[in-house]
């Protein structure tokens, strides 16, 4: 479908006036979500979205608009518009485009054509089958919240007046399930999920499992006693952490004062166990791209190296403004927005220890397996970090009682220099971040006298 795109891209781009910059996106969208409850389905929904986003800059001011469609009338409206929205934007000498920078688009097989031709009764039946595998799972399940199958497929092509003429294409679909465990008076809900680029790549039985385990392990689960001690982070957890850390390496949150790492590149800030990524090119992660948000290269970028802060991410407004390079990191929401500036796939490189190797080595700890606001109990520019959760004691390396209602706290700064063991357990999940597990000594936990 590129070509048609592209087709559309240049018929808007034609229209671009002498001395100002026009950028074009295109893009394709299709969606479907199913949902099952007691064997028979819930809700099927199926949904697809087209449109065309534009940017002109012209004497420092940009301007944007979009059209939901991809009739020819509404794209040369959109340019209209977007030319006329630049009239009252603030001047800023750093505004432009991205201009192209040499670096090869890579060859990533991030779309199977089975996801387009899976039909919908199969998409029904793997949905049903994890219904049936949860409750299967365990007898203290007592039933399911929700069984989902998604899937998500998009296309998109760049065009700038700069000379920048790029295409992308990906899908991923999964599995999800929130199950009910009940002993007695007591309940817990639990969730797991497979995610995969096509239907044949999804492990139901895993996800059943998943969520069977992580709705029952809380049953009869005490709080622990307030006291400093090292934690051991679930993969899932490690990959919450790292997304939130890597949303200061952003050259946007250094330049609004948003970074506790604003001024310390070059500096150790980590235990040199610490290496973080942004690698969109690892095909194995869900948030991969050929191209980023303006239509550059996706590329690896090194963040933190053996617990040296090395490199922020940038988009070109971003790159300009500290006057270095783009780092191909523009992200988009889409043709309806402008750029930002993020990371896409950022991940700890792995050590040499599962978790079962990292819990005998620590010894005595708590192996924190889910948290709760994590988002709203960390704070960027001061590092603090507060958060609710739930796990299990570690006694003699051994998993023990499981324990909730308690609270981890401490600094980034501080978690990331008292890390003591980097998992090779790496989870690739559906987000911007991949997980292994994570011990941090030195940790408070508040929870009973």
């Amino acid at each position: 479908m590129s070509d048609e795109l592209f087709s559309l891209a240049d018929r808007v781009l034609s229209g671009a006036h002498s001395g100002e910059q026009v950028e074009v996106v295109v893009q394709c969208d299709r969606e479907t979500q199913v949902r099952v409850y007691g064997g028979q389905v819930e809700s099927l929904s199926s949904a697809e979205s087209q449109g065309v986003g534009v940017r002109v800059v012209i004497d420092g001011r940009q301007g944007f608009a979009y059209a939901g469609t991809l009739d020819p009338a509404a794209l040369d409206e959109a340019l209209v518009e977007a030319r006329d929205n630049a009239g009252f934007a603030t001047v800023d000498e750093h505004v432009g485009l991205a201009d192209p920078d040499g670096v090869a688009v890579p060859d990533l097989a991030l779309f199977d054509p089975a996801l387009a031709a899976t039909p919908a009764e199969r998409k029904v039946a793997l949905a049903t089958e994890l219904e049936r595998a949860v409750l299967g799972a365990d007898p203290r399940i007592i039933g399911l919240e929700s069984a989902d199958y998604v899937d998500v497929m998009s296309e998109a092509v760049v065009v700038t007046t700069t000379g920048i003429r790029t295409a992308s294409r990906d899908g991923a679909c999964y599995v999800m399930a929130h199950a009910l465990a009940s002993d007695g008076d007591e309940t817990q809900t639990g969730f797991g999920f497979s995610v995969g680029r096509d239907p044949a790549a999804l492990d139901v039985g895993a996800a059943a499992s998943d969520a069977a385990e992580r709705a029952t392990r809380m049953l009869g689960a005490t709080q622990p006693r307030s006291e400093r001690v090292t934690v051991v982070l679930d993969p899932f957890v490690t990959a919450q952490l790292i997304g939130i850390i890597a949303g200061t390496l952003t050259g946007e949150a250094v330049q609004k004062g948003r970074s506790l790492f604003a001024d310390r590149l070059g500096d150790e800030i980590a235990s040199p166990l610490v290496s973080l990524v942004d690698d969109p090119t690892d095909a194995r992660a869900f948030g991969a791209s050929q191209t980023d948000g303006e239509g550059l290269a996706c590329r690896r970028n090194d963040l933190i190296r053996t617990g040296v802060l090395d490199h922020f991410v940038h988009n070109a407004l971003t790159a300009r403004r500290a006057g270095t390079s783009s780092t191909g990191s523009a992200l988009r929401g889409g043709f309806k927005s402008v750029p930002s500036v993020g990371c896409r796939a950022v991940r700890l490189e792995p050590g040499d220890l599962d978790q079962d190797a990292i819990l005998g080595r620590v010894g005595d700890a708590i192996l924190v397996q889910s948290v709760s606001g994590l988002h709203s109990g960390v704070n960027p520019v001061s590092g603090d970090f507060s958060t609710g959760a739930e796990g299990v004691r570690v006694r003699g390396g051994q998993r023990a009682e499981p324990l909730r209602e308690f609270t981890v706290a401490s600094t980034l700064q501080k978690m990331l220099r008292d890390v003591v063991a980097v998992g090779s357990d790496i989870e690739w999940l559906p987000m911007a971040a991949s997980g292994v597990s994570l011990a941090v000594a030195d940790v408070t936990v508040s929870g009973g006298s």
